[in-house]
């Protein structure tokens, strides 16, 4: 296969998750054996998209050099590496990557308009030395990453959550990740927005690009404190989840973890020839695991 790039720039523009700055980016096409490399054209300083570059994995993977950071990568590069794109430039204006609908589908959709450009040189995937195996105790996640032929995901996502239950997905080459994962939405549980707010995150949250889960009951207090958060006087609770949206999938929040995953792989280095098992996935032990295997590949 050979290696492949966008065929233009394509530019997004919008509130960022955590800061709630808005921030706009531009996708451009690079040179063959570039990688995927992201350009804070405020101050023009590049990171490349590799694990050892991460320094925070606080509800986003954020990639730093020095003091300049670039945070809520992982949407973006699930996009890239779903659609199989080698060689890209992220320009991004602010400190983090805008939301969008908390989902890959606004840059899948834009790219796959035009389709990609094939390059001269062919791709070249990271073979494992041996498996890798990262555990968390003290969550008890765990991923192991075998080699094989092809790259592939699977996760089991587990919450110990009434509504969602135990989700599992799965990513292969084979799939149509344009349709099948790219659509996929953030979320998080209605109990954590507080907690979220006053650590200083979800500034940019919105009813628009997240899945809120109703896990326990809630007052007509924390409703109307919800209602004013997110400036609407509609919401209201439906199987679960507030209903200011449709479930895209049954198991849309485990698809959204597998995007997830598929992003923060990426920072291995490049496309991974192994079989990733992972359960309970997060972007600290993700981010782990693409730097063991990066550093176990060849």
């Amino acid at each position: 296969m050979k290696q492949r790039t966008v065929r233009k720039s394509y530019r997004f523009e919008g509130k960022s998750l955590h800061t709630g700055l808005v921030s706009s980016v531009c996708i451009k096409p690079a040179g063959t054996g570039s990688g995927i490399v992201f350009l804070r054209s405020d101050l023009g300083v590049e990171i490349a998209a590799l694990a050892s570059n991460v320094v925070s994995v606080a509800r986003s993977t954020i990639l730093g050099l020095g003091d300049v950071t670039v945070g809520t990568i992982e949407h973006i590069l699930s996009a890239l590496t779903g659609l199989g794109v080698d060689n890209a430039l992220i320009e991004v204006s602010a400190s983090e990557m805008p939301i969008l609908d908390g989902s890959a589908r606004p840059y899948v959709e834009a790219i796959i308009a035009d389709g990609l450009q094939e390059q001269d040189s062919e791709r070249r995937y990271l073979e494992l030395r041996e498996p890798v195996v990262v555990e968390d105790p003290a969550s008890g996640a765990r991923i192991e990453i075998n080699p094989a032929e092809r790259p592939s995901i699977d996760i089991e996502v587990d919450f110990n959550s009434k509504v969602l239950g135990i989700q599992n997905a799965h990513w292969d080459e084979s799939v149509d990740y344009a349709s099948q994962i790219a659509p996929c939405r953030t979320f998080c549980f209605f109990h954590e927005l507080e907690f979220l707010l006053q650590a200083g995150l979800v500034k940019g949250g919105d009813l628009d690009n997240a899945i809120v889960v109703v896990e326990r009951p809630v007052t007509e207090e924390r409703f109307q404190q919800v209602r004013r958060l997110f400036t609407t006087s509609e919401v209201a609770v439906k199987n679960g989840y507030l209903d200011n949206l449709e479930l895209h999938f049954p198991n849309e929040c485990a698809r959204h973890k597998l995007l997830d995953i598929i992003g923060d792989m990426r920072l291995a280095g490049g496309y991974l020839n192994a079989a990733v098992s992972a359960y309970k996935p997060g972007h600290g032990i993700n981010t782990e695991a693409a730097r063991a295997a990066a550093e176990k590949s060849f």
